[in-house]
């Protein structure tokens, strides 16, 4: 049975395989235009690939399983390399990987929390693992530009920031400018795919369940879910970091932490 199993899986890489010829023309077209992405691009795919192909025995593992530890300690998992990748996109912000993993768990967990309460998603594996994944991925981006725009927006505007707090202003008045920015900025791609899914694009889960058999009213019934969710937990966990932030940007003092903003 084991065999058998592993020889269907071996096929059904046959396909995925032969869909690398699109990368090797990339890195044809890479090599001719002498872009010097040959190397990257390759690197790329085959960890994309063997990444995948790990993440599906896990998967494999935990659904067969179907145990609640399993669910929880995949979420914490992609949490931890979410708010790692986010930090290290901010990363002159102190601390930016705790504050970007707080930030994405509060704001994943709450907007997950909702949904089970709501009956939208049992809490099984095969619903909970690709719902939270989904919700990680766009939290991570979203947190990661709102960090890095606020640290940059009040380095530029050092001198408005500190006559403000001079003034009397505490450190969330002083910045309250910077962090709508920031905030708007990081949110506004998430706001524009909802605007225009289905126009322009079809998305990942929505064109998954028509490829798999699902009517496409069926699929635009989750497609509807996914993006509700994914503007809240964005939402949630992009504000969140704003909130952790501003205690390594400012001392105790109210004023300024300056070293924070002349590393270049």
């Amino acid at each position: 049975m084991d065999l058998e199993w592993m020889r269907d899986f071996l096929e059904g890489m046959l396909k995925p395989l032969a869909a690398t010829m699109v990368v090797v023309m990339a890195v044809l077209l890479s090599y001719l235009q002498k872009l010097g992405l040959e190397r990257e691009m390759i690197y790329s795919i085959t960890r994309a690939f063997l990444q995948l192909s790990i993440i599906g025995f896990v998967l494999q593992f935990i659904f067969s399983r179907e145990n609640s530890l399993w669910i929880i300690l995949a979420y914490l998992f992609m949490v931890s390399v979410a708010g790692y990748t986010a930090g290290q996109r901010a990363k002159h912000v102190p601390r930016g990987k705790y504050v970007a993993g707080a930030s994405i768990l509060a704001g994943t967990a709450v907007t997950m929390f909702l949904l089970l309460v709501l009956h939208v998603f049992p809490f099984t594996p095969r619903y909970i693992i690709p719902v939270a994944g989904m919700m990680v991925g766009n939290a991570m981006t979203v947190t990661g530009v709102t960090m890095k725009r606020l640290r940059d927006d009040i380095r530029t505007q050092m001198n408005l920031v500190e006559t403000a707090l001079a003034l009397g202003a505490t450190p969330r008045q002083a910045t309250l400018q910077q962090v709508k920015r920031a905030l708007v900025i990081a949110l506004s791609p998430v706001l524009d795919n909802a605007k225009t899914v289905g126009l322009i694009t079809l998305p990942g889960a929505m064109t998954g369940l028509i490829m798999g058999g699902a009517s496409p009213l069926e699929a635009i019934q989750l497609q509807i879910v996914v993006m509700n969710m994914l503007v809240g937990a964005s939402t949630v966990s992009s504000i969140m970091s704003t909130y952790l932030c501003w205690p390594n940007f400012f001392t105790k003092t109210f004023q300024l932490e300056t070293k924070v903003f002349t590393a270049e």
